[in-house]
């Protein structure tokens, strides 16, 4: 748990021909806090199924390769990324996305050894197996969505050194369209990638998707994020899990305080960090929102 410092190359890659400064990260917002992964390195093969007032969600695993994770995510992050960058620039996206595995590393910040590229592999093989069937979007209509992370990969490889050429991944049509839709996607942090632990990692996407820049920010309780996290661990471990993030303070943007409200119950508040007294060692400012463009090569 905790942030690991980023690689000596760590810096923001080009995602596209041109050479951007600073590339928003997005990520689909529907998906950012209610429970559609493992939050364990450990494989899970426990199905997920989330109901709260008439939305549900149900996750299942493969079990030769078990249920994607919230690190697997990443990948889908950046998918979102390029094809909202895509939009933006004025370009017509795909469900197909082509790119070099290198270049996805490097944008997930994580290292470009041959290890990576083996986890790379797996991760793929967890989205493309793990299945979904949910109601979000129905539009209040008796119906839902069925579909895997992923509907397809494929790799590229040189025959003769065994290093990979290139890949593409094609993503499904429910995920798809809640990209490209209005509103379907939030910007986050990129200190997001660097975050170790599946449950600092879920609740800052909570509190990204909640509290946003909200001046007064978001409360839960946490039996209401136990049930939004899908966890399989008891009630009284993952609220040790909680607080140990919540204490260490360490999520990107988002300031995070424990209390009990009337009813006695422990509630987690978080409040983006430029909301917070500007004399506040915690305060930090709200980042420009804009983006410097810089020529193509």
């Amino acid at each position: 748990m905790g942030r690991r410092a980023p690689g000596s190359k760590d810096n923001q890659p080009d995602l596209f021909a041109a050479s951007f400064a600073d590339i928003p990260i997005r990520d689909q917002r529907e998906v950012m806090e209610r429970p559609f992964y493992s939050l364990a390195k450990r494989p899970r093969v426990t199905p997920i199924e989330y109901q709260v007032g008439d939305v549900w969600v149900e996750v299942s695993a493969n079990p030769k390769f078990g249920m994607a994770t919230i690190w697997d995510a990443d990948i889908l992050i950046w998918a979102s990324t390029q094809i909202r960058e895509a939009l933006d620039r004025g370009l017509q996206p795909s469900r197909t996305i082509q790119f070099h595995p290198y270049n996805l590393l490097r944008s997930i910040r994580r290292s470009t050894g041959g290890v990576n590229y083996t986890r790379l592999r797996a991760a793929l093989e967890r989205l493309t197996h793990t299945a979904v069937r949910t109601n979000i979007r129905s539009d209040g209509r008796k119906k839902h969505a069925s579909f895997h992370w992923i509907e397809a990969w494929t790799e590229s490889v040189n025959e003769e050194t065994g290093e990979p050429l290139g890949m593409t991944i094609t993503l499904p049509d429910w995920l798809y369209r809640g990209i490209v839709g209005q509103g379907g996607v939030l910007t986050i942090h990129e200190n997001y990638f660097l975050l170790t632990g599946g449950i600092e990692r879920w609740l800052y996407r909570v509190a990204r998707k909640h509290a946003g820049k909200q001046e007064h920010g978001w409360a839960f309780t946490m039996r209401q994020l136990y049930v939004k996290s899908g966890s399989t661990a008891r009630f009284s471990d993952f609220v040790g899990d909680v607080r140990k993030v919540v204490r260490a303070n360490e999520l990107p943007e988002y300031h995070g305080t424990l209390y009990k409200n009337e009813h006695g119950e422990e509630v987690v508040y978080f409040l983006h960090r430029s909301k917070l007294s500007i004399t506040s060692d915690r305060f930090q400012p709200a980042r420009f929102p804009g983006r410097r463009r810089t020529p193509v090569k």
